[in-house]
C-alpha cells in the first residue's frame, strides 16, 4: 500500500474513531477459570531482531500443512518452478494453495515424515534449489477498497494463508461468514502465552505498521463493531509499537495479565470481551472472529505485496543452539538445516520439540520440515526438559479440575478414556478440551493427561467417520434394492400385459388374425441390422484411418439403427398381432435353444481369437472385437426371442412329464453365477490395467450380482413351495443285492475334484508367468479361465445330479436304532453322503495350523525387510549393492509367503470342496441355514413373549409346538454345520 493511501486509510479510519470515541464503554479485562504460570523462558530468544533462515539444498512440503482436505499437486517431477508459483491448488471449501517458497526444480512427489506426533509419512513436494531464489512475476494492489470483499477472500485462498498461531485453520473461512453473520468484536490475539516462544513478540516490534495494515484489510472484510488486540504484560515493547501504529485508528489495544493458557481462542474471547462460548458452539456464532497477528502480517504481504505465504518467523531457542533468536524461514526447510544455521551446540540434545513445551510435540526425526503452523523449535538438553517421571496412580486432589482453562473435570475424563468409555467422555465435553497441558503440568503423579484426551478424541472421530461410512453404504444399499424390485415390478408388469394381450388374441380366433406377412418382415429386420453393422464397422475403418468423411459414416450409421430398431418393433407387433399357430411350440423352442447355443459357442470363439489378436499385437483387433461384438448381439436377440417363445408357448395338451422348476432355476443360478464372476474378474483385470470401462464393468458386475440373488431367492422359494414328489419304488431290504449301477454322483465328484486341481496348477502357473514377465501369461490366463468355466460347469452338474439323485439305501439299516432315541427327519438330519476319516480330518488340522504360522511369519519378516529398505532408500543410509541385495531379499520373502498363502489357500479350498462333496452343500451354505434358524427361532421366542399375556391358549399352544419344532431345525442346523467343520479339519 502506498503511503498516500495509509494516511487516507488512517484518516478515515480516525474519522470513525472520533465519531464512536463518545460512547466507547470503558476498558476492562475479564479473567477465565484455571490457567497456570509455568517459566516463561523468552529471554534466551527475544532479544535479538529477526534475520533470514537458511536457503537449504532441498525443501519439503506436505500438502496438508494446513486443516482440511490436502492441495492437490500441480506439478511433475521434473518441473522447473519460481519462487511464490502455485504448485498446489485448494480442494474443497475447506483447504489452501501451496506455493514455491524458492526457486529450483521438483524432484519428487511422494510420502516423506511430516510434523505429527506419530511420526507418519504424508505426500509431500521436494523441491531442489537452485540458490538463484528467484521470484515469480508478482505484483500487489494499491488500494484494495477497490476490489470486492468476495475478490479478496479469493486472493487469500489462493495465496496459501492459514492460521499461523493455531492450528492452520484456511484463513478464506474465516473472512468469508456471508451476510447472515454479524461480527461485533474483531480480535487479534498477540498473547503468545506459551514459554519459549517469541516469534510474534519480535514480529510485532519490527513490523507493527504491516501488522496495523493487514487488521485494515481484514475489519474491510468483515465490517466489525469493536476491533481488539490483546497483549500479555510481558511484551512491553511488542505493546509501545502496536499503540503507536494503531494511533489515530479505531484499533483497540488491550493489556492482559500473563497468564497461561490466555492465548487459546475461546480463554482470550472471555478475557477481551466477557463472552462465553458455549460447548459445540463457534466463535462466530457469539458474533466475535480471532485472527493472529502472524496472520494479518501474511494478510498484507498477499493483498498489498502480492506475495503469497512462502515464509515464516519461527522462534529457535533452547540450550541445544548457540544462537538462539527467531528467523524468517521458508516452509518446507528441514528442521535440521535450522538447526544448523542456528549453531547447534556441541551438546547432547535431549528432547527436540516443535512448538512450545506445553502443547508441542516431540521430534523423533530432524528432518521434518517447517510448515505454516511451525512457530517454534525448541533443542533442550536433558536437563532443561528432562523426560518425565513414571506415571503413578491417581490421588483425586482435583488440581487438575483447579488450573483447567475450559472448565471441565480432567479426572473423570481420564478415567472414561483410560477405560475406552467414549460415550461418558463425550458426555463430560471430552471435545471442548483445548490440550494446553494445565492439567498435566499440576498432576502430582505425572499422569500425561493430554494423551489420554488426545487419544480419546481421536477414537471419537474415528467412530464418526466409520459411522458416516456405514450409512453412506447403508443408503447406497437400500437405493440399489429399490431399484432391483422396481425393474422386477416393471419387468413383471410387461411380462403380464403380453400374457393378457395374447390371451385376447386367442378369444378373438382366427378371424381377428392379422394377415401380416411376419417372414418378410423378419428378413427386412435382418437385413437392416446387417446394413447398420456394415456402417458401423466403416465408421471405426475410418476413425482409426483418421477419414474425413467420419461424421457422414457415424450419421449414416445412426440412420440404419433408426431403421433396424423401427424394422424390429415392426416384427414384435406382428408378433404379437399373429394368429396362434395349431402346432406345438415345442418344436420353436427347441429350434431356438440350438440357435442360442451355437451363437453363444461363436461369440465365446470370437472373444478368444481377439484376445489372442491383442496378446499377440496383430493388425486385426479392431475388427475381431467388432465381429465378437455382432455376435454378442446376435445371441441375446437370440435370446430374447427364445424367451418371448417360451413365454407365449401354449400349455401342453399331451400329458407330458411337466419340466422341473427346481433343476431349470438351478440351472439358471448356475449361469447367472458364472457370468457374475467373470464380470467380476473383467471389472478387477480394468482397475489393474486403469481402463477407462472399469466403473461400467463394476456396475454391470452388480446388476449380474443383483439377478443371481434374485434367482437364488426364487431357488429357495421354489424348493419350499414344491410338491412331495412321490419315492420311486424301491426295492425291498430283501431284494436289494440286485447288481450295482455305476454312481452318476460319485463319476461327477471324480471329475470335479480333477478340474479343480487342474485351475489351480492353471493359476498358480499365469502367476508365476506374471512375476517372470513371460509373453505367455495371457495364454496361461485365458487358458485359466476356461478350466474355472469347465470346474463351474461340473458343480452345476454335481448339484443337479445329487437333488435328481434317489435315496441311498444307506438309511435303511438306521430303523433298527430309531426304538431308543426319538426319531429326527432324515431329509433334515446332518448327515454325510460319505465317511469321513479322523485321523485325515487331524493331520489337515494339524497343515493348515503349520501353513498358516508359515505364511504369518514369512508375511512379517516381508513387511520388515521391506520397511527396512525403505528407511535405508530414504535416509541414504545404504550403497546401490546393499539397497540391491535387500531387494533380492524382499523378493525371496514375498515369494516365500505367495507360496505358503497359496497352499494355505488351496488346503482351505480342497477342504472346503470336501464339505460339499460329503454333505451336498458349500460351507457357505451351511453358515446360512445355520443363522437362518438362529434368526427364526430368535423371531418366534420374541413373538411367543410378546403374546404371552394376551393370546389364548390354543395360540400360546400353537406358538409353543411351532418354537418347538423351530430349536430342533436350528440344532440339526448347528450339528451339521459343526459336523461338517470339524470332519475337514476347519474348526479354527
Amino acid at each position: 500500500m502506498s503511503q498516500a493511501q495509509t494516511n487516507k486509510t488512517r484518516k478515515t479510519r480516525s474519522v470513525f474513531a472520533r465519531l464512536a470515541s463518545g460512547i466507547r464503554r470503558p476498558a476492562s479485562i475479564h479473567d477465565f477459570h484455571g490457567g497456570i504460570h509455568p517459566p516463561e523462558m523468552k529471554h534466551l530468544s527475544n532479544g535479538t531482531p529477526i534475520v533470514p533462515g537458511p536457503l537449504p539444498q532441498q525443501l519439503v512440503l506436505p500438502l496438508n500443512m494446513h486443516i482440511g482436505a490436502p492441495a492437490k499437486p500441480l506439478v511433475a517431477p521434473g518441473d522447473k518452478v519460481l519462487k511464490g508459483q502455485m504448485i498446489a491448488e485448494p480442494i474443497g471449501a475447506v483447504s489452501a494453495a501451496i506455493h514455491a517458497p524458492t526457486s529450483g526444480t521438483v524432484s519428487a512427489i511422494g510420502p516423506r515424515p511430516i510434523q505429527h506426533p506419530s511420526g507418519m509419512d504424508a505426500v509431500c513436494i521436494v523441491i531442489d534449489t537452485d540458490g538463484e531464489d528467484q521470484w515469480l512475476e508478482h505484483q500487489g494492489i494499491a488500494d484494495y477498497t477497490e476490489k470486492s470483499p468476495a475478490e479478496l477472500v479469493d486472493l487469500i485462498r489462493h495465496a496459501g494463508i492459514a492460521g499461523m498461531g493455531g492450528a492452520g485453520f484456511p484463513t478464506s473461512i474465516k473472512v468469508n461468514l456471508g451476510d447472515h453473520q454479524r461480527v461485533e468484536q474483531l480480535l487479534i490475539n498477540a498473547v503468545e502465552c506459551e514459554p519459549y516462544i517469541t516469534a510474534d513478540d519480535r514480529l510485532m516490534r519490527e513490523r507493527a505498521e504491516q501488522i496495523v495494515t493487514g487488521i485494515h484489510i481484514l475489519q474491510y472484510l468483515l465490517n466489525p463493531r469493536r476491533t481488539l488486540i490483546g497483549i500479555e504484560d510481558n511484551k512491553p515493547e511488542a505493546i509501545s509499537a502496536i499503540k503507536r501504529a494503531c494511533k489515530g485508528c479505531d484499533i483497540e489495544v488491550r493489556v492482559v495479565p500473563t497468564k497461561y493458557p490466555s492465548g487459546g481462542e475461546k480463554q482470550l474471547i472471555q478475557l477481551l470481551t466477557g463472552k462465553e462460548v458455549a460447548s459445540g458452539q463457534l466463535p462466530a456464532q457469539v458474533g466475535v472472529v480471532c485472527q493472529n497477528v502472524g496472520t494479518a502480517y501474511a494478510i498484507k504481504r498477499a493483498v498489498c505485496d502480492g506475495e503469497p505465504l512462502v515464509s515464516r518467523v519461527t522462534t529457535l531457542t533452547g540450550d541445544g543452539v548457540s544462537q538462539p533468536g527467531n528467523y524468517e524461514v521458508l516452509l518446507g526447510t528441514p528442521v535440521r538445516d535450522l538447526l544448523a544455521h542456528g549453531n547447534l551446540a556441541g551438546l547432547d540434545i535431549g528432547r527436540l520439540v516443535m512448538g512450545g513445551p506445553m502443547m508441542g510435540f516431540t521430534l523423533h526425526n530432524p528432518g521434518v520440515p517447517v510448515v505454516k503452523t511451525t512457530n517454534c523449535i525448541i533443542a533442550a538438553s536433558p536437563e532443561e526438559l528432562p523426560e518425565p517421571p513414571p506415571e503413578q496412580p491417581c490421588i483425586r486432589c482435583g488440581s487438575c479440575a483447579e488450573v483447567c482453562p475450559a472448565n471441565l473435570l480432567p479426572q473423570q475424563l481420564y478415567w472414561h478414556a483410560k477405560n475406552d468409555d467414549l460415550e461418558k467422555a463425550q458426555h463430560h465435553n471430552l471435545m471442548d478440551c483445548i490440550e494446553c497441558g494445565a492439567c498435566a503440568y499440576v498432576c502430582p503423579s505425572h499422569i500425561p493427561l493430554v494423551q489420554y484426551y488426545r487419544y480419546a478424541k481421536g477414537e471419537v472421530r474415528q467412530q464418526a467417520a466409520d459411522q458416516v461410512k456405514a450409512d453412506k453404504a447403508r443408503q447406497r444399499f437400500e437405493a440399489r434394492q429399490a431399484r432391483i424390485e422396481q425393474e422386477q415390478a416393471e419387468k413383471e408388469a410387461r411380462r403380464q400385459a403380453r400374457l393378457e394381450a395374447n390371451r385376447k388374441k386367442k378369444e378373438a380366433g382366427p378371424a381377428a388374425a392379422s394377415t401380416v406377412d411376419v417372414a418378410a418382415l423378419k428378413q427386412a429386420s435382418l437385413d437392416a441390422s446387417k446394413a447398420y453393422k456394415a456402417a458401423v464397422k466403416a465408421a471405426k475403418a475410418a476413425e482409426a484411418e483418421g477419414a474425413d468423411n467420419l461424421a457422414e459414416l457415424k450419421a449414416e450409421a445412426d440412420r440404419l439403427k433408426a431403421v433396424a430398431d423401427k424394422a424390429k418393433a415392426a416384427v414384435r407387433d406382428a408378433k404379437d398381432d399373429a394368429p396362434v399357430a395349431a402346432a406345438p411350440a415345442e418344436d420353436t423352442v427347441a429350434k431356438l435353444k440350438k440357435q442360442v447355443g451355437d451363437a453363444s459357442c461363436a461369440y465365446k470363439a470370437a472373444v478368444k481369437a481377439a484376445k489372442a489378436a491383442e496378446a499377440e499385437g496383430a493388425d486385426n483387433v479392431a475388427e475381431l472385437k467388432a465381429q465378437a461384438d455382432t455376435l454378442k448381439a446376435s445371441a441375446d436377440a437370440l435370446k430374447a426371442e427364445l424367451r418371448e417363445a417360451k413365454a407365449n408357448a401354449p400349455a401342453a395338451t399331451a400329458p407330458v412329464a411337466q419340466a422341473d422348476p427346481v433343476a431349470e432355476l438351478k440351472k439358471q443360478v448356475g449361469d447367472a453365477s458364472s457370468a457374475y464372476k467373470a464380470a467380476v474378474k473383467a471389472a478387477r483385470q480394468a482397475d489393474e490395467n486403469g481402463a477407462d470401462n472399469a466403473a461400467d464393468l463394476r456396475a454391470e458386475a452388480d446388476r449380474l450380482k443383483a439377478v443371481a440373488d434374485q434367482l437364488k431367492a426364487d431357488l429357495r422359494d421354489a424348493k419350499a413351495n414344491a410338491p412331495a414328489s412321490p419315492a420311486p419304488t424301491a426295492p425291498s431290504p430283501s431284494t436289494a443285492t440286485v447288481v450295482e449301477q455305476p454312481d452318476p454322483v460319485a463319476a461327477l465328484k471324480k471329475q470335479v475334484g480333477d478340474a479343480s486341481l487342474a485351475y489351480k496348477a492353471a493359476v498358480k502357473a499365469a502367476k508365476q508367468a506374471d512375476e517372470d514377465g513371460a509373453d505367455n501369461a495371457a495364454d496361461l490366463h485365458s487358458e485359466a479361465g476356461e478350466l474355472k468355466a469347465i470346474a463351474d460347469q461340473l458343480k452345476a452338474e454335481l448339484r443337479d445330479a445329487k437333488a435328481a439323485a434317489p435315496p441311498t439305501p444307506k438309511a435303511a439299516p438306521a430303523a433298527t436304532a430309531t426304538t431308543d432315541s426319538p426319531a429326527v427327519p432324515e431329509e433334515q438330519a446332518p448327515q454325510s453322503l460319505a465317511e469321513v476319516d479322523p485321523e485325515q480330518a487331524a493331520k489337515r488340522q494339524k497343515r493348515l495350523k503349520g501353513l498358516k504360522t508359515a505364511y504369518n511369519m514369512a508375511h512379517k519378516q516381508y513387511k520388515e525387510a521391506h520397511a527396512a529398505y525403505e528407511r535405508a532408500e530414504r535416509n541414504e543410509t545404504a550403497s546401490a549393492d546393499e539397497l540391491q541385495a535387500m531387494q533380492v531379499k524382499i523378493d525371496k520373502l514375498k515369494a516365500k509367503a505367495d507360496n505358503a498363502r497359496d497352499a494355505l489357500d488351496a488346503l482351505v479350498e480342497e477342504a472346503k470342496a470336501d464339505i460339499r462333496a460329503h454333505t451336498g452343500k458349500d460351507l457357505k451354505t451351511l453358515k446360512l441355514e445355520a443363522a437362518r434358524a438362529e434368526s427364526a427361532l430368535a423371531d418366534k421366542q420374541q413373538e411367543l413373549e410378546q403374546q404371552r399375556s394376551s393370546a389364548s391358549e390354543d395360540t400360546l399352544e400353537a406358538l409353543s409346538s411351532e418354537l418347538q419344532a423351530l430349536e430342533s431345525e436350528t440344532q440339526i442346523a448347528r450339528k451339521a454345520l459343526k459336523q461338517a467343520v470339524e470332519e475337514q479339519g476347519l474348526a479354527e
